[in-house]
């Protein structure tokens, strides 16, 4: 088999950035095998590798042990079944140059984009107006809607920000059943916005994440709803937007090490594979919603608090791949391409659609707080704007379109206490901590930050009481509610028993919504009751009334 010459050299350049190219490896030193798959662990010595790019050529080569490697089977350029041998050095190199010369500018360009989350339930907010003022003057590049809304795409005409609009869970059905429908839909929420840089239509929001068979009805409509949508844009001759859907990170069954990465079983194959399928041929992205604070703080003991905010001082290894982490969010990341190879799309690119830190949370939401936070989000940016782009262990190299979660405070939101505070700014619109959305600002640059206090989990009881300001009409009916769960949450205080004096809505409230969470919480009841509620570490106990309280 001769050895690949300039010219050979020059044709093979040429594959590579074909923009639908699949081209087959295996390493020289070992038999030309039937093709088959890529292992999940590593590199299968026996199968060749399909790859659909240069920079997934490049951490291909960058992990074979091997001097030279087989072409395989490249039809359109070498003829079927020929056998074409390159020197990995040669090829590494070439991949270099190209790198340098041709990508760097145009990569940078796009990693620069850091976009935000612009969610809107929260009380007194800015107007639309003075929010996309705001966000113009943060320099976010990408905007990330939870819906279409008219006003807010009008306004933002004529701007460089980036959009990403949203279809409602609730229209998904319609639109996979009716073309018409899909079509009128982008007729009212894209073509009537032409000079709004609308770049990605995501079909609902983290839709495999409800799990009742009410929700599970949606699942099979998901890929349909995004197909219609994809050929309503290009019967309209739109092409440079893409279709997506934002999934959490609880499509995965397997997520440690990210080697081991897999879909749940009961997608994978149903949703999952079409998925993937559609994206793939699409060339769109795979939305993720990653936070990293949620497997930190569900296991602080184990997990470091560095390696959760990209301190850089923890390294782990992978022993499936043999990759090193040296953060969180790689991690995570990573486990979802593990588990898109295991289907057999080593190269669909991903894209996070929300990430970041809660500044605040309840008493039991432990590293909650402003210093980690403020860390997370700067670092964050700092990585997903390097120039080069950084990439993933599995992937480096790669540009990571990411969205930060979220631009405000949102106190209308229900669940813990952190639902309502992972924003950037207060509702009025002032910073809650400093940030430079560029990557440029130097971390000395910054103002020192308040330092943390709940970076430990808390120990110790904890009780849900009646919050300052709590509105009296609110607290009647949240009083009915929490005592009618249970005929024993509020026996208590019934006439003559311990708890009925003093006789007062705000006392039998205060009672009743701390038995009510500590008899239901670990059946995921929080202490919040549409914010007319608050834990307390102070026991609101008098007398011979004795408040039920959760032991942390």
């Amino acid at each position: 088999m001769p050895i690949l010459r300039r010219a050979m050299l020059s044709k093979f350049l040429l594959a590579i950035l074909e923009p639908n190219i699949t081209i087959r490896f295996c390493q020289l030193d070992m038999p030309a095998a039937p093709l088959g798959t890529r292992s999940s662990t590593g590199l299968d010595k026996s199968s060749p590798y399909f790859v659909t790019n240069f920079l997934e050529i490049r951490s291909l080569l960058s992990r074979i042990v091997s001097s030279k490697i087989y072409v395989i089977d490249h039809r359109t350029l070498w003829g079927q079944n020929q056998f074409i041998t390159i020197g990995k050095s040669s090829v590494m190199a070439l991949l270099a140059l190209l790198l340098s010369s041709l990508l760097v500018v145009s990569l940078a360009e796009i990693s620069s984009k850091i976009g935000i989350n612009y969610g809107r339930q929260g009380d007194n907010l800015p107007s639309p107006y003075q929010s996309i003022e705001i966000m113009k003057s943060m320099k976010a590049r990408r905007v990330k809607l939870y819906d279409s809304d008219p006003e807010i795409l009008k306004l933002f005409s004529g701007t460089n920000i980036d959009m990403a609009i949203m279809v409602p869970n609730k229209d998904i059905v319609l639109i996979s059943s009716s073309q018409t429908a899909a079509e009128q839909w982008v007729r009212n929420n894209v073509l009537a916005y032409p000079n709004t840089n609308i770049r990605f239509v995501l079909v609902g929001n983290e839709v495999l994440s409800y799990v009742s068979k009410q929700d599970q009805t949606i699942w099979a409509h998901l890929v349909p709803a995004m197909r219609r949508i994809k050929n309503s844009l290009s019967a309209n001759d739109i092409k440079n937007i893409k279709i997506g859907t934002p999934l959490a990170m609880d499509i995965l069954q397997s997520t440690f090490p990210p080697s081991s990465g897999t879909f749940r079983s009961d997608i994978s194959n149903t949703v999952m594979a079409p998925l993937l399928k559609f994206l793939n041929g699409s060339k769109s992205f795979f939305f993720l919603d990653v936070y990293p604070y949620f497997p930190w703080s569900a296991n602080p003991m184990n997990i470091s608090l560095d390696f959760a905010l990209f301190g850089g001082n923890v390294n782990h290894t992978d022993p499936g791949s043999g990759l090193v982490y040296t953060n969180l969010l790689d991690q995570m990341l990573d486990s979802v391409t593990f588990a898109m190879e295991k289907l057999g799309y080593p190269s669909i690119r991903l894209a996070i659609a929300e990430t970041g830190w809660p500044t605040a949370g309840d008493v039991d939401q432990v590293g909650a707080n402003i210093y980690n936070a403020a860390t997370y989000n700067r670092n964050l940016i700092r990585k997903m704007t390097a120039k080069p782009p950084l990439g993933t262990p599995a992937r480096p190299g790669l540009v990571i379109p990411t969205f930060i979660f979220s631009l405000y405070e949102e106190n209308q939101k229900t669940g813990p206490g952190t639902e309502r505070h992972w924003g950037l700014l207060h509702s009025n619109g002032t910073a809650i901590y400093d940030i430079d959305l560029t990557g440029k600002r130097l971390a000395s640059d910054y103002k020192p930050l308040p330092p943390a206090q709940n970076n430990v989990p808390y120990k110790g009881k904890v009780w849900c009481e009646v919050a300052p300001g709590a509105n009296l009409m609110n607290l009647s009916s949240a009083l009915t509610y929490a005592c009618s769960q249970d005929n024993q949450t509020c026996a208590a205080l019934s006439p003559g028993k311990e708890c009925y004096e003093p006789i007062s809505v705000f006392w039998h409230s205060s009672y009743a919504f701390s038995s009510y969470w500590a008899k239901f919480r670990s059946q995921g009841a929080t202490c919040y009751f549409s914010g007319l509620a608050r834990q307390t570490t102070v026991n609101p106990s008098r007398g011979r009334c004795k408040f039920p309280s959760v032991i942390l």
